[in-house]
Protein backbone atom coordinates (compact mmCIF):
# COMPACT_ATOMS: atom_id res chain seq x y z
CA UNK A 1 0.00 0.00 0.00
CA UNK A 2 2.69 2.23 1.23
CA UNK A 3 4.64 1.88 -2.11
CA UNK A 4 1.44 2.13 -4.41
CA UNK A 5 0.80 5.39 -2.41
CA UNK A 6 4.84 6.47 -3.02
CA UNK A 7 4.60 5.80 -6.76
CA UNK A 8 1.40 7.93 -7.05
CA UNK A 9 2.87 10.69 -5.52
CA UNK A 10 5.95 10.66 -7.96
CA UNK A 11 3.55 10.85 -10.77
CA UNK A 12 1.91 13.79 -9.42
CA UNK A 13 5.10 15.37 -8.90
CA UNK A 14 6.12 14.45 -12.39
CA UNK A 15 3.38 15.71 -14.05
CA UNK A 16 2.89 18.66 -11.99
CA UNK A 17 6.58 19.82 -12.32
CA UNK A 18 6.84 22.81 -13.84
CA UNK A 19 9.13 22.29 -17.67
CA UNK A 20 12.05 24.48 -17.79
CA UNK A 21 12.60 26.45 -20.95
CA UNK A 22 14.86 23.71 -22.63
CA UNK A 23 12.10 21.14 -22.56
CA UNK A 24 9.17 22.77 -23.71
CA UNK A 25 10.27 23.71 -27.04
CA UNK A 26 12.60 21.91 -30.02
CA UNK A 27 15.83 23.21 -30.81
CA UNK A 28 16.89 23.57 -34.78
CA UNK A 29 20.42 24.99 -35.75
CA UNK A 30 20.19 27.88 -38.30
CA UNK A 31 23.69 28.47 -39.05
CA UNK A 32 26.85 25.85 -38.06
CA UNK A 33 30.42 25.31 -39.23
CA UNK A 34 32.55 22.21 -39.12
CA UNK A 35 35.85 22.78 -37.05
CA UNK A 36 38.88 20.51 -38.82
CA UNK A 37 41.77 18.99 -36.89
CA UNK A 38 44.01 21.86 -38.32
CA UNK A 39 43.72 24.02 -41.19
CA UNK A 40 43.83 22.89 -44.49
CA UNK A 41 46.97 22.69 -45.96
CA UNK A 42 47.98 23.85 -49.32
CA UNK A 43 46.90 20.51 -52.10
CA UNK A 44 48.22 19.36 -54.97
CA UNK A 45 44.87 17.64 -55.69
CA UNK A 46 42.49 20.61 -55.94
CA UNK A 47 41.83 22.53 -52.74
CA UNK A 48 44.50 25.27 -53.90
CA UNK A 49 42.84 28.65 -54.25
CA UNK A 50 40.95 29.16 -57.57
CA UNK A 51 42.96 31.72 -60.07
CA UNK A 52 41.40 35.47 -59.88
CA UNK A 53 38.99 36.17 -62.40
CA UNK A 54 39.49 38.91 -64.06
CA UNK A 55 36.41 40.95 -63.56
CA UNK A 56 34.58 39.21 -60.88
CA UNK A 57 30.92 40.15 -60.09
CA UNK A 58 29.85 42.30 -57.75
CA UNK A 59 27.91 41.19 -54.21
CA UNK A 60 24.63 42.16 -53.69
CA UNK A 61 24.41 45.77 -52.24
CA UNK A 62 23.91 44.53 -48.34
CA UNK A 63 26.48 41.79 -48.47
CA UNK A 64 29.39 42.49 -45.94
CA UNK A 65 32.85 43.39 -47.55
CA UNK A 66 34.47 40.16 -48.75
CA UNK A 67 37.22 38.70 -46.89
CA UNK A 68 40.45 37.61 -48.05
CA UNK A 69 40.30 33.65 -47.66
CA UNK A 70 44.34 33.08 -47.73
CA UNK A 71 44.24 36.14 -44.89
CA UNK A 72 46.29 33.53 -42.13
CA UNK A 73 44.72 33.39 -38.63
CA UNK A 74 46.66 34.91 -35.41
CA UNK A 75 48.01 31.86 -33.60
CA UNK A 76 47.64 33.24 -30.14
CA UNK A 77 45.10 35.62 -28.99
CA UNK A 78 44.84 38.04 -26.19
CA UNK A 79 43.08 40.68 -24.72
CA UNK A 80 41.56 40.49 -28.12
CA UNK A 81 37.78 40.91 -29.60
CA UNK A 82 36.90 38.41 -32.00
CA UNK A 83 33.39 39.13 -33.67
CA UNK A 84 32.20 36.87 -36.11
CA UNK A 85 29.71 37.21 -39.08
CA UNK A 86 26.78 34.13 -39.76
CA UNK A 87 23.72 34.24 -41.49
CA UNK A 88 20.92 32.29 -40.31
CA UNK A 89 19.20 29.84 -42.59
CA UNK A 90 16.08 30.24 -40.39
CA UNK A 91 14.66 32.38 -37.37
CA UNK A 92 12.57 32.19 -34.30
CA UNK A 93 11.97 34.68 -31.35
CA UNK A 94 14.95 32.79 -29.31
CA UNK A 95 18.23 31.50 -30.33
CA UNK A 96 21.18 29.47 -28.71
CA UNK A 97 25.14 29.63 -29.24
CA UNK A 98 27.27 26.62 -28.97
CA UNK A 99 30.91 26.81 -29.12
CA UNK A 100 34.06 23.96 -29.06
CA UNK A 101 37.05 22.99 -28.09
CA UNK A 102 37.30 19.58 -29.64
CA UNK A 103 40.71 20.28 -31.17
CA UNK A 104 42.18 22.32 -28.24
CA UNK A 105 45.16 21.30 -25.97
CA UNK A 106 44.54 24.59 -23.46
CA UNK A 107 41.23 26.06 -22.26
CA UNK A 108 39.78 28.81 -24.00
CA UNK A 109 38.60 31.89 -20.96
CA UNK A 110 35.65 33.62 -22.74
CA UNK A 111 35.41 36.89 -20.47
CA UNK A 112 32.57 38.12 -22.30
CA UNK A 113 30.03 36.85 -25.25
CA UNK A 114 27.69 39.04 -26.57
CA UNK A 115 25.29 38.79 -29.79
CA UNK A 116 23.61 40.63 -32.03
CA UNK A 117 22.50 41.70 -35.52
CA UNK A 118 25.11 42.64 -37.57
CA UNK A 119 25.26 45.71 -39.55
CA UNK A 120 28.09 46.91 -42.44
CA UNK A 121 31.58 46.83 -41.95
CA UNK A 122 31.91 44.64 -38.69
CA UNK A 123 29.29 46.90 -37.05
CA UNK A 124 26.07 45.85 -34.89
CA UNK A 125 22.57 47.61 -34.29
CA UNK A 126 22.76 48.35 -30.53
CA UNK A 127 19.48 48.19 -29.70
CA UNK A 128 19.53 44.32 -30.45
CA UNK A 129 22.73 43.83 -28.55
CA UNK A 130 22.62 40.81 -25.95
CA UNK A 131 24.79 39.71 -22.88
CA UNK A 132 25.43 35.92 -23.63
CA UNK A 133 24.85 33.73 -20.77
CA UNK A 134 26.11 30.08 -19.66
CA UNK A 135 24.16 28.58 -16.72
CA UNK A 136 23.77 32.57 -15.17
CA UNK A 137 27.12 32.99 -15.97
CA UNK A 138 28.48 36.33 -17.97
CA UNK A 139 31.85 34.67 -18.46
CA UNK A 140 33.24 30.80 -18.93
CA UNK A 141 36.23 28.78 -19.47
CA UNK A 142 35.59 26.11 -22.44
CA UNK A 143 37.67 23.11 -21.49
CA UNK A 144 39.96 21.49 -24.29
CA UNK A 145 37.79 18.31 -25.95
CA UNK A 146 34.25 20.06 -24.64
CA UNK A 147 31.45 21.99 -25.78
CA UNK A 148 29.89 25.50 -24.19
CA UNK A 149 25.73 26.00 -24.79
CA UNK A 150 24.65 28.85 -23.77
CA UNK A 151 21.63 29.67 -22.64
CA UNK A 152 18.63 30.83 -24.30
CA UNK A 153 18.51 34.21 -25.47
CA UNK A 154 15.20 36.34 -26.13
CA UNK A 155 16.34 37.50 -29.74
CA UNK A 156 13.94 37.35 -32.44
CA UNK A 157 15.63 36.83 -35.60
CA UNK A 158 14.91 36.33 -39.32
CA UNK A 159 15.97 33.97 -41.76
CA UNK A 160 18.92 34.53 -43.85
CA UNK A 161 19.77 37.24 -41.23
CA UNK A 162 22.91 38.38 -40.35
CA UNK A 163 24.25 38.01 -36.79
CA UNK A 164 27.42 39.38 -34.78
CA UNK A 165 28.58 36.82 -32.23
CA UNK A 166 31.38 38.40 -30.28
CA UNK A 167 34.04 36.96 -27.83
CA UNK A 168 36.50 38.60 -25.47
CA UNK A 169 39.74 36.46 -25.03
CA UNK A 170 41.22 38.23 -22.06
CA UNK A 171 44.10 35.57 -22.03
CA UNK A 172 47.06 34.37 -23.92
CA UNK A 173 44.70 31.79 -26.09
CA UNK A 174 46.41 29.56 -28.82
CA UNK A 175 43.47 29.51 -31.87
CA UNK A 176 43.69 25.66 -32.09
CA UNK A 177 39.88 24.82 -32.66
CA UNK A 178 39.17 26.93 -35.88
CA UNK A 179 37.50 26.64 -39.51
CA UNK A 180 39.72 28.93 -41.51
CA UNK A 181 37.87 28.95 -44.34
CA UNK A 182 34.95 30.82 -43.31
CA UNK A 183 34.36 33.32 -46.71
CA UNK A 184 32.71 35.25 -44.37
CA UNK A 185 34.45 38.35 -42.45
CA UNK A 186 35.29 37.69 -39.01
CA UNK A 187 36.91 41.18 -37.07
CA UNK A 188 39.88 41.06 -34.57
CA UNK A 189 40.28 44.23 -32.36
CA UNK A 190 42.15 45.03 -29.07
CA UNK A 191 40.82 45.08 -25.91
CA UNK A 192 37.20 44.43 -24.38
CA UNK A 193 35.44 45.78 -27.50
CA UNK A 194 32.60 43.50 -27.78
CA UNK A 195 29.86 45.79 -27.01
CA UNK A 196 31.13 48.08 -28.97
CA UNK A 197 29.06 49.28 -31.92
CA UNK A 198 31.70 49.77 -34.33
CA UNK A 199 35.19 48.04 -33.22
CA UNK A 200 38.10 50.09 -33.99
CA UNK A 201 41.05 49.08 -36.05
CA UNK A 202 40.02 45.77 -36.34
CA UNK A 203 41.99 42.63 -38.51
CA UNK A 204 39.77 41.94 -40.97
CA UNK A 205 39.99 37.72 -41.57
CA UNK A 206 38.00 35.06 -42.70
CA UNK A 207 37.91 32.57 -39.88
CA UNK A 208 35.39 31.13 -37.71
CA UNK A 209 37.16 30.71 -33.85
CA UNK A 210 35.33 28.02 -31.11
CA UNK A 211 31.71 28.88 -32.47
CA UNK A 212 30.42 25.46 -33.79
CA UNK A 213 26.59 26.90 -34.15
CA UNK A 214 23.99 28.81 -33.76
CA UNK A 215 20.25 27.47 -33.04
CA UNK A 216 16.59 28.96 -33.10
CA UNK A 217 13.75 27.89 -31.01
CA UNK A 218 11.40 26.02 -33.64
CA UNK A 219 7.95 27.26 -33.66
CA UNK A 220 6.73 23.84 -35.78
CA UNK A 221 7.44 20.58 -35.35
CA UNK A 222 7.52 20.59 -39.29
CA UNK A 223 10.61 21.08 -40.82
CA UNK A 224 14.48 20.39 -39.42
CA UNK A 225 17.87 20.88 -40.21
CA UNK A 226 19.37 19.56 -43.44
CA UNK A 227 23.14 18.65 -43.06
CA UNK A 228 25.10 19.25 -45.68
CA UNK A 229 28.18 17.01 -45.14
CA UNK A 230 31.14 17.12 -47.55
CA UNK A 231 34.42 18.75 -48.85
CA UNK A 232 35.90 21.75 -50.29
CA UNK A 233 32.57 21.74 -52.81
CA UNK A 234 30.28 22.00 -50.44
CA UNK A 235 31.94 24.56 -48.37
CA UNK A 236 31.94 26.62 -51.17
CA UNK A 237 35.77 27.45 -52.39
CA UNK A 238 35.60 28.32 -55.38
CA UNK A 239 32.71 30.98 -54.80
CA UNK A 240 32.73 34.68 -54.47
CA UNK A 241 33.69 35.43 -50.84
CA UNK A 242 31.23 36.95 -48.25
CA UNK A 243 28.30 36.41 -51.12
CA UNK A 244 26.39 33.35 -49.80
CA UNK A 245 27.20 31.42 -52.94
CA UNK A 246 28.12 28.15 -51.60
CA UNK A 247 25.16 25.43 -53.44
CA UNK A 248 24.33 25.25 -49.26
CA UNK A 249 23.37 28.41 -48.30
CA UNK A 250 21.50 28.98 -52.26
CA UNK A 251 19.92 25.54 -51.49
CA UNK A 252 18.69 28.28 -47.93
CA UNK A 253 17.45 30.33 -50.34
CA UNK A 254 15.43 28.26 -52.24
CA UNK A 255 13.45 26.97 -49.00
CA UNK A 256 13.05 30.07 -47.61
CA UNK A 257 11.46 31.10 -50.51
CA UNK A 258 9.07 28.15 -51.86
CA UNK A 259 5.61 28.11 -49.13
CA UNK A 260 5.65 25.20 -46.82
CA UNK A 261 9.23 24.97 -47.02
CA UNK A 262 10.84 27.83 -44.40
CA UNK A 263 10.94 25.56 -41.21
CA UNK A 264 14.33 23.86 -42.79
CA UNK A 265 17.57 24.74 -42.28
CA UNK A 266 20.77 24.08 -44.05
CA UNK A 267 24.05 23.46 -42.79
CA UNK A 268 27.28 23.48 -44.32
CA UNK A 269 29.88 21.23 -42.48
CA UNK A 270 32.02 20.72 -45.58
CA UNK A 271 35.66 20.95 -45.20
CA UNK A 272 38.42 21.66 -47.97
CA UNK A 273 40.30 18.75 -48.83
CA UNK A 274 38.36 16.31 -46.78
CA UNK A 275 37.77 11.97 -47.67
CA UNK A 276 35.71 9.60 -46.47
CA UNK A 277 38.46 7.54 -45.14
CA UNK A 278 41.46 8.68 -44.06
CA UNK A 279 42.18 11.63 -42.08
CA UNK A 280 43.82 14.72 -43.74
CA UNK A 281 42.21 17.61 -43.47
CA UNK A 282 40.22 17.74 -41.11
CA UNK A 283 39.14 14.43 -39.70
CA UNK A 284 37.67 12.03 -42.23
CA UNK A 285 33.79 11.34 -42.70
CA UNK A 286 33.75 8.57 -41.04
CA UNK A 287 35.10 9.89 -38.33
CA UNK A 288 33.64 13.26 -38.00
CA UNK A 289 30.34 12.13 -38.96
CA UNK A 290 28.74 11.78 -35.20
CA UNK A 291 30.04 15.60 -34.35
CA UNK A 292 29.11 16.99 -37.81
CA UNK A 293 26.11 15.15 -38.63
CA UNK A 294 24.34 13.38 -36.05
CA UNK A 295 24.89 15.86 -33.30
CA UNK A 296 23.55 18.85 -34.90
CA UNK A 297 20.17 19.88 -32.96
CA UNK A 298 17.17 18.97 -35.03
CA UNK A 299 19.11 17.25 -37.51
CA UNK A 300 17.07 15.12 -40.12
CA UNK A 301 18.55 14.87 -43.66
CA UNK A 302 22.02 14.86 -44.62
CA UNK A 303 23.40 15.26 -48.19
CA UNK A 304 26.78 13.35 -48.54
CA UNK A 305 28.87 15.21 -51.62
CA UNK A 306 32.59 13.21 -50.34
CA UNK A 307 35.12 11.12 -52.11
CA UNK A 308 36.49 12.73 -54.75
CA UNK A 309 39.53 13.43 -52.83
CA UNK A 310 40.22 9.38 -52.09
CA UNK A 311 40.33 9.32 -55.83
CA UNK A 312 42.78 11.52 -56.39
CA UNK A 313 44.58 11.26 -53.57
CA UNK A 314 44.84 7.26 -54.97
CA UNK A 315 46.18 8.43 -58.15
CA UNK A 316 48.29 11.51 -57.41
CA UNK A 317 52.38 10.03 -58.90
CA UNK A 318 54.54 9.91 -55.68
CA UNK A 319 51.57 9.44 -53.18
CA UNK A 320 52.55 6.80 -50.48
CA UNK A 321 50.35 3.67 -51.00
CA UNK A 322 48.81 4.11 -47.72
CA UNK A 323 46.39 6.82 -48.86
CA UNK A 324 45.40 4.89 -51.95
CA UNK A 325 41.66 3.55 -51.68
CA UNK A 326 39.62 1.47 -53.84
CA UNK A 327 36.15 1.62 -55.37
CA UNK A 328 34.87 -1.00 -53.17
CA UNK A 329 36.57 0.72 -50.11
CA UNK A 330 34.84 4.05 -50.80
CA UNK A 331 31.43 2.11 -51.47
CA UNK A 332 31.38 0.52 -48.03
CA UNK A 333 32.66 3.97 -46.00
CA UNK A 334 29.80 5.70 -48.02
CA UNK A 335 27.30 3.16 -46.76
CA UNK A 336 28.55 3.12 -43.32
CA UNK A 337 27.28 6.71 -43.45
CA UNK A 338 23.68 5.73 -44.87
CA UNK A 339 23.78 2.79 -41.79
CA UNK A 340 24.80 5.29 -39.02
CA UNK A 341 22.00 7.62 -40.70
CA UNK A 342 18.99 5.52 -40.45
CA UNK A 343 20.55 4.18 -36.76
CA UNK A 344 19.72 7.54 -35.64
CA UNK A 345 16.56 8.21 -37.46
CA UNK A 346 17.92 10.32 -40.04
CA UNK A 347 16.91 10.27 -43.45
CA UNK A 348 20.53 10.70 -46.42
CA UNK A 349 20.86 11.74 -49.72
CA UNK A 350 24.30 10.90 -51.82
CA UNK A 351 25.35 13.42 -54.29
CA UNK A 352 27.13 11.76 -57.53
CA UNK A 353 31.03 12.75 -57.48
CA UNK A 354 31.70 15.50 -60.53
CA UNK A 355 33.91 15.46 -63.29
CA UNK A 356 37.38 16.50 -62.64
CA UNK A 357 39.01 16.27 -66.47
CA UNK A 358 41.64 19.07 -66.78
CA UNK A 359 43.60 18.18 -63.44
CA UNK A 360 47.12 17.64 -63.89
CA UNK A 361 46.88 14.29 -62.53
CA UNK A 362 43.75 13.17 -63.97
CA UNK A 363 43.67 9.34 -65.31
CA UNK A 364 41.58 6.35 -66.75
CA UNK A 365 41.97 4.64 -63.61
CA UNK A 366 40.35 7.22 -61.38
CA UNK A 367 37.93 8.20 -63.66
CA UNK A 368 37.22 4.31 -63.59
CA UNK A 369 36.92 4.56 -59.38
CA UNK A 370 34.35 7.64 -60.22
CA UNK A 371 31.83 6.19 -62.30
CA UNK A 372 32.00 2.97 -60.15
CA UNK A 373 31.55 5.10 -57.06
CA UNK A 374 28.80 7.15 -58.94
CA UNK A 375 27.01 3.86 -60.00
CA UNK A 376 26.72 2.72 -56.74
CA UNK A 377 24.71 5.97 -55.48
CA UNK A 378 22.10 5.82 -58.55
CA UNK A 379 21.18 2.25 -58.54
CA UNK A 380 22.29 0.68 -54.86
CA UNK A 381 19.03 2.04 -53.18
CA UNK A 382 20.74 2.74 -50.15
CA UNK A 383 20.13 6.36 -50.51
CA UNK A 384 16.60 7.98 -49.48
CA UNK A 385 17.50 10.26 -52.67
CA UNK A 386 19.44 10.73 -55.12
CA UNK A 387 21.36 14.15 -56.39
CA UNK A 388 23.03 14.00 -59.93
CA UNK A 389 25.51 16.47 -59.22
CA UNK A 390 27.49 15.14 -61.77
CA UNK A 391 24.92 15.10 -64.15
CA UNK A 392 24.20 18.73 -63.42
CA UNK A 393 27.57 20.41 -63.91
CA UNK A 394 29.31 18.05 -66.55
CA UNK A 395 30.29 19.56 -69.69
CA UNK A 396 27.67 18.41 -72.21
CA UNK A 397 30.45 18.17 -75.05
CA UNK A 398 32.68 16.42 -72.63
CA UNK A 399 31.17 14.75 -69.98
CA UNK A 400 34.72 14.22 -68.22
CA UNK A 401 35.26 18.17 -67.57
CA UNK A 402 33.09 20.55 -65.67
CA UNK A 403 30.75 22.28 -67.79
CA UNK A 404 33.11 25.43 -68.78
CA UNK A 405 30.78 28.17 -67.66
CA UNK A 406 30.72 26.12 -63.81
CA UNK A 407 34.73 25.70 -64.25
CA UNK A 408 36.16 28.92 -62.05
CA UNK A 409 39.63 27.33 -63.57
CA UNK A 410 40.82 24.46 -61.35
CA UNK A 411 38.56 22.02 -63.45
CA UNK A 412 37.23 20.77 -59.92
CA UNK A 413 35.63 23.72 -57.63
CA UNK A 414 32.15 24.99 -59.03
CA UNK A 415 31.97 28.96 -59.43
CA UNK A 416 28.85 30.73 -58.08
CA UNK A 417 26.88 29.51 -61.69
CA UNK A 418 27.86 26.10 -61.03
CA UNK A 419 26.90 26.12 -57.10
CA UNK A 420 23.36 27.53 -58.04
CA UNK A 421 23.07 24.86 -60.70
CA UNK A 422 23.65 22.02 -57.79
CA UNK A 423 21.28 24.08 -55.53
CA UNK A 424 18.52 24.29 -58.04
CA UNK A 425 18.89 20.54 -59.47
CA UNK A 426 17.82 19.15 -55.48
CA UNK A 427 13.96 18.32 -55.23
CA UNK A 428 12.41 20.27 -52.60
CA UNK A 429 9.87 18.05 -52.12
CA UNK A 430 12.22 15.54 -51.10
CA UNK A 431 12.20 17.41 -47.79
CA UNK A 432 8.51 16.85 -47.61
CA UNK A 433 9.07 13.01 -45.78
CA UNK A 434 10.74 12.96 -42.72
Amino acid sequence: MRLTALLAGLALAMTSAPLHADQMRGWVESWGTALPLQPPPPSPFGDAPPPPRETPPPPPADTPPAPNPRVPYPQILEDQTVRMIVRTSIGGEQLRLEFSGRNGAASVSLGEVRVALSDLHGSIRPDSDRLVTFGGETSVTLRPGTRLVSDPIDMPVDPLTHVAVSLYLPDPTPAETVDEIGLMPTYIAQGNQASSEELQEPLVAASYYWLRGLSVASASDEGGAIIAFGDSITEGYATTPGAHQSWPELLAERLQAEPGFENWSVINTGISGNRVLRTGAGESALARFTDDVLSRPGARWVIVLEAINDINMSIIPGMPASQAATAEEIIAGLDQLVARAHLHGLRIAGGTIMPTKGLPFYSEEGEAMREEVNAWIRTSGRFDAVFDFDATTRDPADPLRLNPAYNPGDHVHPNDSGNQAMADAIDLGTFRYR
